[in-house]
């Protein structure tokens, strides 16, 4: 009798084998897929950095957007670093903490900055923003709690700056993203967007911790009155992330509990 063509060979010991290929090669490919932002990296004073990492950079990939929002490559096209920030180094080294050479929530730095996204609202699956106010649509009313409209805001030094005017809604979320406040000619007059967020909404009136009442006409203003963009977004929350920290001097030691 002739001996079987895999009688010797161990079937199980290929397939184990080529599992354990096939999964490095799957390791292989998440992470260089997973390196489309951000990279190639680079040090603190933004030239390439020495140690690039154990895998290479991946071949350009370009996505065509939605909604006719056109086309971005990855990683080549990555949006450009903002320049000239008012920082400067704390120590020689990489690794160790910047420090503001200014107005540090003006100049959008430390923890009140924000990123050169894209300066267009976000959109739903429909192609239409995602965000708008709660005056613009009829879908939405106040079904529970209470409705902040006509309340006054107060800052984190206790100064009353305007009122509420109006709530931004996401509508495919059907959550509260923003408040409108309307502010009073002595804080800059006009109108500001408060993320839900850093709002406290108690005893009859809207508490922002994060910044006094001089910091509101320096609030970033959206160009729209029926939507906010991306970037817009990004320096709104910036700004009163930043004053959590920077509003005042006394918050810049450490807290104890």
């Amino acid at each position: 009798m002739t001996e079987p063509f895999f009688g010797n060979f161990d079937l199980a010991s290929l397939s184990l084998w080529l599992f354990y290929g096939f999964f490095a090669l799957l390791i292989f490919y998440i992470q260089r897929e997973n390196m489309r932002e951000g990279y190639p990296l680079e040090d603190d004073d933004g030239n390439p950095s020495a140690n690039q990492g154990l895998f290479p950079v991946p071949d350009d990939k370009t996505f065509r957007l939605p909604h006719g929002r056109g086309e971005v490559t990855v990683p080549s096209g990555q949006h450009p670093d903002r320049s000239d920030l008012a920082l400067r180094k704390t120590a020689g080294a990489n690794g160790f903490p910047f420090e503001p050479t200014g107005d540090p929530m003006a100049d959008g730095v430390g923890p009140a900055s924000w990123a050169p996204r894209r300066d267009v609202p976000e959109l739903d699956g429909h192609g239409h923003p995602k965000i708008v106010p709660m005056a613009a649509t009829d879908h939405f009313h106040v079904a529970a709690g209470r409705d902040p409209r006509g309340m006054p805001v107060v800052a984190g030094d206790g100064e009353t700056v305007g009122t509420i005017s109006d709530m931004w809604i996401d509508e495919p979320e059907q959550l509260v993203r923003y408040l409108e406040i309307t502010l009073d000619e002595a804080h800059g007059g006009g109108k500001r967007l408060v993320p839900m967020t850093f709002a406290r909404i108690w005893g009859g009136k809207v508490k922002v911790r994060s910044i006094f009442g001089k910091h509101f006409a320096g609030v970033p203003q959206n160009a729209s009155p029926r939507q906010v963009t991306l970037l817009e977004e990004d320096k709104i929350a910036g700004y009163y992330g930043g004053g959590t920290l920077y509003a005042s001097e006394a918050r810049l030691e450490p807290q104890l509990g």
